[in-house]
């Protein structure tokens, strides 16, 4: 049986568009006889649509050249497809976090990542379906990397764009430093396996990846293909003590700790109380705000192009 040629469709955050180191890449590979096709965003929900009818141009695979929020738009465009029908996505770090990218050891310098993103093989990979209610709309939306909720997911959406460009990643971590002396907690019941807890929460952070947030690693022991959600709930503090302990805790990551669980778990259902109002979440560095969500896991819903030796690879053994 014959392999059909492979088919490349960019789909560019209108952003990066003036990008000159993807543009001589994208002209240093097309000379190199690679069949590249470009596509760029001018709004909302263009990159979903181009993942879409990138089955229609014929297109063996997508890459997405933007940052974590464009990664999962492209991702949810494909997970509107048949399965058998969704083509390979690659990514092009051009974000001022790539969270996902950096923690499977993709290139970060353009020309780079396009040739490791035309070259590298594909694996498939979970992903992760959330149904959410806020006070207005039911929706179901999908993410890749990490949902994070409460004090973190506050932290992501409302630092500023122009801080995000500055600073990078170390954006998320000033804006971390500042909130900590203001934050408040999020009371809810979470729903996992067998169990049922209330608590008063000041962090929860759901992975199929393992950081967020500019390189904060929340889910140190993920892996992308297990077809398990990596839990951590981080418990509200009252005192200096307790944030030093809490802080300590985190350096562990403990089953039962006095501030800190991380347990790994098949799906999660939150329930926020009705007198309070919705959670701030980011799917993916996306912010939304949910009073009720589940988080399940889609086992193998998608091929990704990553190095062979990817540390989220079940099959790749850490030392």
């Amino acid at each position: 049986m014959t392999t059909p040629k492979k088919r490349f469709l960019l789909i560019v955050n209108g952003k990066s568009a003036g990008n000159a180191a993807l543009r001589e890449a994208v002209a240093e590979q097309r000379k190199a006889g690679m069949s590249i096709s470009v596509r760029v965003t001018w709004e909302a929900g263009d990159a979903g649509h181009f993942a879409v009818v990138a089955v229609d141009m014929g297109m063996t695979h997508v890459i997405a050249c933007g940052g974590d929020g464009t990664v999962n738009e492209v991702m949810n465009g494909l997970m509107r497809l048949d399965k058998e029908r969704r083509p390979v996505m690659g990514i092009v770090p051009l974000g001022s976090a790539n969270d996902f990218a950096t923690s499977v050891g993709l290139p970060l310098e353009p020309s780079e990542a396009l040739s490791a993103a035309l070259t590298l093989s594909d694996y498939p990979i979970d992903v992760v379906k959330l149904c959410a209610e806020s006070d207005t709309e039911s929706v179901t939306s999908y993410y890749v990397n990490m949902m994070t909720a409460g004090f973190g997911a506050e932290i992501t959406s409302s630092t500023p764009k122009m801080l995000k460009r500055m600073l990078g990643g170390g954006a998320y971590s000033l804006m971390g430093a500042v909130k900590a002396w203001r934050h408040h907690s999020y009371r809810g019941t979470l729903h996992w396996d067998d169990q049922e807890e209330s608590t008063s929460l000041l962090l929860l952070a759901i992975g199929n990846g393992r950081q967020s947030g500019g390189g904060q690693v929340l889910a140190p022991k993920a892996k992308l293909d297990d077809g398990h959600l990596d839990i951590l709930v981080v418990k509200d503090f009252l005192t200096a003590r307790a944030l030093t302990d809490l802080v300590s805790e985190l350096q562990d990551f403990p089953s039962h700790g006095q501030f800190v669980r991380y347990v790994s778990a098949d799906a999660l259902s939150v329930s926020t109380l009705s007198d309070d109002p919705p959670w701030p979440l980011t799917l993916d560095g996306e912010a939304r705000h949910y009073r009720r969500f589940r988080a399940d896991v889609v086992p193998l819903a998608i091929h990704v192009v990553l190095p062979d030796q990817c540390p989220l690879l079940s099959s790749v053994i850490e030392t």
